[in-house]
């Protein structure tokens, strides 16, 4: 059986488990935080999450855990059987990850962890997000889910990377960045969805494990 390794904490983390449970695959999950002991790296190099162990073997990166699922367990499908269609999906899939989150990233040090930015970078990073958020609006659907009419690896990463966004963007920089965009709309539809309250609910629960483990 497939073990999920991570923290209920982590968007990545729950990007998969979300997929794991929406095609209704049977799978353990290990809470693993990132800190790079050398059990960690022993199974991912970097000491990043989440992993996942196979009868195979161990995969990391998300996206690739994301595609060995889709491949490995092709029913119910996270990506469209047309090529342009998939070709779409994963498209908004690298805008959202590579070009909005990756990004605000470096505004949640001080967003959510105490930590300080320079107005420079603020400047710097608040230009560089809504250059690519309206990017990516010119592409995203909600129509009514991000790629259109289908539930897709791309609301799987969207349900848990739009909050920490929002709110980063709008503690850090004084404006959420992705206002312009119909995301509350999204998420309280996507909220209604029995496993994405499972997955949040468990987000919730595992917040003062996830400080603890960094504070210690």
């Amino acid at each position: 059986m497939l073990t999920l390794c991570g923290f209920a904490v982590s968007n990545y983390h729950n990007k998969v488990k979300l997929a794991l449970l929406e095609k209704g695959i049977a799978f353990n999950e290990q809470e693993v935080f990132p800190i790079p002991t050398p059990a960690l790296l022993a199974k991912s190099p970097l000491g990043k999450i989440p992993y996942v162990e196979t009868d195979d073997g161990v995969l990391v990166e998300s996206q690739v855990i994301m595609d060995y699922i889709e491949a490995r367990y092709p029913q119910p499908a996270l990506i469209p059987a047309d090529p342009y269609r998939a070709a779409q999906v994963q498209e908004l899939l690298t805008f959202l990850e590579l070009h909005i989150e990756l990004v605000a990233r470096e505004l949640y040090g001080e967003a959510f962890f105490g930590g300080k930015m320079d107005d420079a970078s603020k400047q710097r990073v608040g230009a560089q997000l809504k250059k690519n958020v309206a990017g990516f609006a010119k592409l995203a659907k909600f129509a009514p889910y991000v790629a259109g009419d289908s539930f897709s690896m791309a609301d799987c990463a969207a349900i848990f990377h739009f909050p920490a966004v929002s709110a980063a963007s709008a503690k850090v920089l004084g404006e959420d960045v992705l206002a312009g965009l119909p995301v509350k709309a999204y998420l309280d539809r996507m909220e209604q969805m029995p496993n994405v309250q499972s997955v949040n609910a468990a987000r919730v629960a595992n917040y003062p494990a996830f400080i603890a483990a960094y504070t210690r």
